[in-house]
């Protein structure tokens, strides 16, 4: 049997997987979640990994998960699929949480990821991918990586100006219990936007 043949995403993952860049600021060790394959037809560009994904090393695998598999219409095994979806998530480390105030109604979640991730890695790994079709920016971090000048004032404004970015791109909110009263103010989000964003997961398969 022939070995693997190693390509330069492969060479970059492994690279990737040892990096120690935010180590110092950092309240976990470090350890860089990424998954790709140069097959992929689809880039998820997330925020950063929260501390449950730590646990088995997958990217959305937790509760903001399964929401954002209902929002792109596919299965947990398709989503995982390494041939259909590569993940690159801003911060590639689990970036710490924000701690609330002594009266407990302070600030909640997570710290924005580490700047060091999209300036060293990004462009490398973004290069790296040549079948990708469609990018999901999951998240104002990601929207302005990838969207940058051309996104609107506000995150609710940028998506809700999809269709500027279609089909290449599609701007959505973070899938996170955390959105419900944002998914709850904007139901136009479910009417107008995840139907094609659906169809354009399934047309990036073929």
């Amino acid at each position: 049997m022939s070995a693997k043949r190693v390509t330069e995403i492969d060479r970059l993952c492994a690279e990737i997987s040892k990096c120690t860049l935010c180590k110092a600021h950092l309240p976990d060790d470090v350890y860089p979640v990424i998954r790709a394959d140069e097959r992929a037809g689809i880039l998820i560009a997330g925020q950063a990994p929260g501390r449950v994904v730590y646990e088995t090393g997958l990217p959305f695998k937790d509760k903001s998960g399964d929401r954002l598999r209902d929002w792109l219409g596919v299965t947990e095994q398709e989503f995982y699929d390494k041939s259909k979806f590569a993940f690159l998530p801003m911060g590639l480390c689990f970036p710490g949480s924000l701690t609330s105030s002594a009266t407990g109604k302070g600030k909640s979640g997570d710290l924005p990821p580490r700047p060091e991730c999209a300036q060293t890695w990004h462009q490398p790994v973004l290069a790296a991918l040549p079948n990708i079709k469609l990018v999901i920016t999951v998240g104002q971090y990601a929207i302005k990586y990838h969207i940058g000048k051309n996104a609107k004032k506000t995150l609710t404004q940028t998506v809700q100006s999809w269709r500027d970015y279609w089909p290449s791109i599609i701007p959505i909110p973070h899938p996170s219990p955390r959105n419900n009263i944002w998914l709850a103010k904007n139901p136009w989000f479910e009417t107008d936007v995840l139907p094609a964003l659906k169809q354009g997961v399934r047309e990036s398969f073929q």
